[in-house]
């Protein structure tokens, strides 16, 4: 009894390891395929635990895990030249799922994901050069960019397919303009609005002239209405003063002339420094020759002979 522990344990220990050896386990994430002896025997996309023959009786039998998840590859800094000659830096990524593990291990050597995007980095990278290069620099910034990226897309879905692969989205990530480009382009928008402030400000300078034409026929017409009411004004005043004057005059002749004469006296001797040379008897003096305020008769001629 004794003598034959050993080999029973040596016993399950065998059937233990050929156990082990002819499970495998497929999660949510993955899929995977069998391959014997270089061919692909089966390919399991559900989760679940599976069986392949123990490799003590297959001797090649070999689980391959290809992911069943959405992946993403990006692509940077690619240069691309516009319809209109310039160029630009481009970002775009595309996101991709095996939906086909048997033709992609079939045709990616063992399967690898690395020789695989290798294969669509050339195919985006061309795509993308193309459809820029059929468009203007604006087009990657206005509603034509879903169009352009549905363009790349649709270029890439054959090589995709060929390789078991299903191109789920494109989408570009940055268009940019060179480091040369962007010169240009400042250098160019720099001298449009240098030229736009210059026209702007000789469109002010004209305005400005026009409005002070107007202010200054504006001014000279007020000044002239103005000086033509102050000259109607005038006219009416000294009318009204001459009427005044008038009737004064007929109604008390005598004083109206006392009344000038005193006005006379006042406007020329009240000034200072006034320096008259006049006879004692001259008619201007006539109202100082009496008391009463009357004028006094002039003094008789000398009868000559």
């Amino acid at each position: 009894m004794t003598n034959r522990l050993p080999a029973f344990l040596i016993g399950l220990a065998i059937i233990l390891l050929l156990v082990y050896s002819s499970i495998f386990v497929v999660n949510q994430r993955q899929q995977a395929v069998v391959v014997r002896f270089g061919q692909i025997k089966a390919v399991y996309n559900e989760p679940g635990l599976y069986f392949k023959l123990p490799f003590a009786f297959s001797g090649a039998d070999k689980v391959q895990i290809i992911s069943d998840q959405s992946l993403r590859f990006d692509l940077d800094n690619i240069r691309v030249q516009v319809s209109g000659g310039k160029f630009y830096e481009v970002d775009a990524f595309l996101i991709y799922k095996i939906t086909d593990a048997r033709r992609f291990i079939g045709i990616v050597s063992g399967g690898d994901r690395d020789l695989a995007e290798a294969r669509l980095r050339t195919r985006l990278d061309a795509s993308l050069r193309r459809v820029y290069g059929l468009r203007g620099f604006e087009a990657a910034l206005s509603d034509a960019r879903s169009q352009m990226m549905q363009e790349v897309a649709a270029d890439l879905k054959s090589d995709a397919e060929n390789l078991g692969i299903t191109i789920e989205d494109v989408r570009i990530r940055r268009t940019d303009l060179t480091q040369e480009v962007s010169q240009q382009t400042y250098a160019r928008m720099r001298s449009e609005r240098l030229a736009e402030a210059e026209l702007i400000r000789a469109r002010g300078n004209e305005e400005g002239q026009r409005r002070r034409a107007i202010a200054d026929r504006q001014v000279v017409e007020l000044q002239a209405d103005a000086q033509r009411d102050s000259e109607i004004l005038r006219g009416q005043g000294d009318a009204e003063r001459n009427r005044i004057f008038a009737d004064a005059y007929q109604r008390d002749p005598a004083f109206f002339e006392f009344y000038r004469s005193m006005a006379a006296y006042e406007h020329s001797l009240g000034t200072t420094g006034t320096s008259m040379v006049l006879s004692p008897n001259s008619e201007f003096f006539k109202y100082f020759r009496s008391q009463a305020g009357t004028p006094s008769p002039a003094p008789a001629a000398p009868a000559t002979k």
